[in-house]
């Protein structure tokens, strides 16, 4: 442990982050110190501590009050000047590698109208006179007040010489140029496919192509080279750890991106810890085969299950709804799976024991989702943990299904105070009694897993933190809180993106909280996180990220001599 603590105690830059310090070699006991410590237990409870021994493995081997004997012989003490120390945020819900590729690619999700957006595309691509195609995202027409979809015809005033895509903030819709449907060979004879929808104005593809649609460009579009991936796996890893997250459920992993995890593990460059859910049965059985993979490279990978798709997005009306949406009758959403379909998937899912992760934001998706599990459960016994992605829409007589089926709530806070004028605009007043209904389902004896769904949002859980304590937005709007009935105490929020993430993959006993038998992944924050009022916890800075008992990323660093 010597050589990675003299290169991590001596002269570091401010600001700097710390990534492959520790050599491949195992090291001792050692004693964080001087900490005002805290986690939670498996029951919810806060528990506080000063000090905390990590045994050679990097797991917790015991937690220290200020009168506890601390051992005589460790290999490293590490003072914590009395700084907040918590565990690492376990992400419930998010996309790796296309946040890496985000972070890489033309980003949109800061433009404030169509004409700033066309600007930001224009200067890209003078920028990048060398790709061959234009590939961003991060684009909502919502917060630009435009009242309807953008067009192609608008991004031709952009970028004309090149194909053009960039897919909008939630990943459910695609806006193209015209160079990218020549490309594609997208013409006015192209008909929507199943689970899709090929937007058009005047009998001719106005430039949105919603879900399964957007497929149509996957066969034009440059596959990125594994170099190419590595880069953004690298690039997702920096940003998670700044931002304190050691832990994340990766929602759509294809062997592609899992061929990245086993390079970057194989490397020892693999310093998050990625739970995987396969994108789709044909992804699941070519990366697990028979069954869920082992834990790899010492708890740092798992293949755990399946994502599948019920619906898509209220932001372009793709959400399965039980009635049509407010703000455009006749127009109920997409169906990507039949319930037939879904039970199909599911049950083979279930039969190999892989974990089903379904993705279903209306009230009719959510439905759909539980009347299968309530049939599937029948015949696949035991704990099988069945996990339903964002459930932001929810008949409020199927609240208490989630509980009394054993399924997981798998729900991202901001999603609610990003989407709540949306939201009210695409259902009505009257029907908003179920959306993003935290409370009623913790009430209801369900577990609740919080995460970000990055890049859809940032991955800085702070501020959901503070959303979910609250309701209202980083401008502090609605004043109240928006239905506040549903919000959540500081320990509930917490428990959500901790220890109830970790119980929603089935790694409740490795991860998520720092009690004896643990990995010791924890951060050392700059407020204490059981004090601040919510509008500080948003501001929330990580300092420190240690995984293992290692450190792996410092914002503020000792310079010694």
């Amino acid at each position: 442990m010597g050589g990675w603590l003299k290169q991590y105690g001596l002269a570091l830059c401010a600001g700097a982050a710390v990534f492959g310090l520790a050599p491949e070699v195992a090291h001792a006991d050692s004693l964080i110190e001087n900490v005002n410590g805290m986690t939670l237990d498996s029951a919810g409870q806060v528990v506080r501590f000063t000090g905390m021994v990590i045994d050679d493995e990097g797991r917790v081997k015991q937690l220290l009050d200020r009168r506890d004997k601390r051992p005589r012989e460790v290999d490293f003490q590490f003072d914590g000047k009395g700084r907040t120390l918590i565990p690492g945020f376990f992400d419930a819900h998010g996309h790796v590698m296309d946040m890496g590729f985000g972070a890489l690619t033309l980003d949109l999700s800061d433009t404030k109208s169509l004409a700033d957006a066309l600007a930001k595309i224009a200067r890209y691509a003078a920028d990048n006179p060398n790709r061959q195609w234009i590939i961003g995202g991060g684009w909502n027409q919502e917060t630009w007040g435009l009242g309807r979809f953008p067009t192609a015809a608008e991004l031709d005033t952009a970028v004309a010489d090149r194909p053009v895509f960039l897919s909008r903030v939630d990943g459910h819709a695609a806006w193209v140029n015209g160079a990218a449907m020549r490309a594609a060979g997208v013409t006015a004879a192209s008909k929507s496919p199943s689970g899709g929808n090929i937007m058009k104005a005047g009998g001719q593809p106005s430039g949105i192509f919603v879900d399964a649609a957007m497929d149509m460009f996957g066969d034009a579009i440059p596959a990125p080279r594994p170099v190419e991936r590595d880069l953004a796996l690298g690039k997702a890893q920096d940003i998670l750890l700044a931002n304190g997250v050691t832990s994340i459920g990766d929602m759509g992993t294809t062997m592609q991106d899992w061929q990245s995890f086993r390079r970057a593990g194989d490397k020892g460059q693999l310093k998050i810890r990625i739970i995987s859910y396969a994108s789709g049965i044909d992804d699941m059985i070519a990366i697990g085969g028979p069954g869920p993979s082992p834990w790899l490279y010492d708890d740092h990978l798992k293949l755990a299950g399946v994502k599948l798709y019920v619906d898509g997005a209220l932001g372009s009306r793709g959400a399965l709804l039980k009635q049509p949406y407010a703000d455009m009758p006749g127009e109920s959403g997409l169906a990507m799976l039949s319930p037939a379909q879904l039970k199909n998937k599911m049950s083979r899912a279930a039969m190999d024991g892989f974990q089903t992760a379904v993705h279903a934001i209306g009230d009719k998706a959510n439905d759909e989702v539980l009347s299968a599990i309530e049939e599937l459960r029948e015949t696949y016994k035991g704990d099988r943990r069945w996990r339903v992605e964002h459930a932001q829409i929810i008949d409020p007589l199927d609240i208490s299904r989630f509980a009394a089926t054993g399924t997981i709530a798998s729900m991202q806070p901001v999603h609610q105070t990003s989407d709540r004028l949306m939201a009210e605009a695409r259902l009505g007043g009257g029907r908003l009694q179920g959306a993003y209904a935290w409370k009623s389902l913790l009430g209801s004896g369900a577990v609740l897993a919080f995460g970000t769904d990055v890049p859809v949002e940032s991955s800085n859980p702070f501020p959901g933190l503070a959303a979910a304590m609250t309701r209202e937005d980083a401008a502090g709007q609605p004043f109240g809180g928006w239905m506040p009935a549903e919000r959540l105490s500081r320990e509930q929020a917490w428990q959500a993106y901790t220890t109830g993430a970790a119980r929603a993959a089935f790694a409740e006993d490795r991860l998520g909280s720092l009690e004896p038998g643990k990995r010791a992944d924890f951060l050392i924050i700059d407020q204490d996180i059981l004090l601040a009022p919510p509008a500080q916890i948003r501001t929330m800075q990580v300092l420190e990220t240690w995984i293992a008992g290692r450190p792996v990323f410092v914002r503020k660093a000792r310079i010694d001599g």
